[in-house]
């Protein structure tokens, strides 16, 4: 399958991408050669291989929860730019 400017153009739309003019050859060859090597990828045999879900055998490798030094609420406000009591204060982020 290859993409031609049709198709091009409604995967931008879809992607809401805006795909300047100059731009358009480069991205058809660009994804024409993805397409290409997934239709090679699509021919090798794979009889026998089991899916693969992660690269690495070991799973959930996590290191052990130690309690170690860690600041004080007074250092860690000393560090704030703004503070109310035992709390930081931050700009508002939503409109209310």
């Amino acid at each position: 399958m290859l993409v031609d400017h049709d198709t091009l153009q409604k995967i931008a739309h879809l992607s809401r991408l805006e795909v300047k003019p100059d731009e358009e050859a480069e991205l058809l060859n660009s994804l024409n050669g993805v397409l290409t090597w997934m239709e090679q990828l699509n021919e090798v045999d794979t009889t026998g291989v089991e899916p693969l879900m992660h690269i690495s055998p070991d799973l959930n490798i996590l290191r052990d929860d130690v309690v170690a030094n860690h600041l004080l609420r007074e250092q860690a406000l000393a560090n704030a730019p703004q503070h109310e009591g035992p709390f930081f204060q931050v700009p508002n982020v939503m409109e209310l």
